[in-house]
């Protein structure tokens, strides 16, 4: 009897749960793009190198700038990644407050906005490393070789 008593509890916490796996959903997406952003990085970066090794000075400063990017988008994989996994935890604390009947609420409130700077922080990192790759174009100096 005690069982089906407990069903509109649990109900509610997976009703609560609903918003956090689709911001989850979310991360998840944001780290695809930023794993592949980091894939092309290092991919060019292991041309140049190889190409390095024929044309001594030619390409060091664009694999400089390779080598920022990745560094940036290291992070910004990390904390968006420190995110997510501050999100699970913050689903796994509010279903174990229902179930051993505790009040969590202050735990999942500092695990959720610990995970809300973590995404900004990891969101703030790939802006950086967007910036970075976009300053290498001057399209000022294309305009001039054509």
């Amino acid at each position: 009897m005690d069982a089906i008593a407990n069903i509109p509890t649990v109900a509610l916490a997976i009703q609560q749960a609903v918003a956090p796996v689709f911001l989850l959903t979310g991360v998840g997406a944001i780290l695809g793009v930023m794993t592949n952003r980091l894939g092309r990085t290092v991919d060019r970066f292991r041309l140049l190198r190889e190409l390095h090794e024929n044309d001594a000075d030619k390409h060091y400063q664009e694999m400089q700038i390779l080598a920022r990017r990745a560094h940036w988008i290291h992070w910004a994989i990390s904390l968006c990644t420190l995110s997510a996994l501050l999100i699970c935890m913050s689903v796994a604390a509010m279903f174990m407050g229902v179930e051993l009947a505790l009040d969590l609420s202050d735990m999942v409130a500092m695990l959720f906005v610990a995970a809300m700077l973590a995404l900004i922080s990891g969101l703030l990192c790939f802006l950086r490393e967007i910036a970075l790759a976009t300053g290498v174009i001057d399209i000022r100096q294309f305009r001039n070789d054509v």
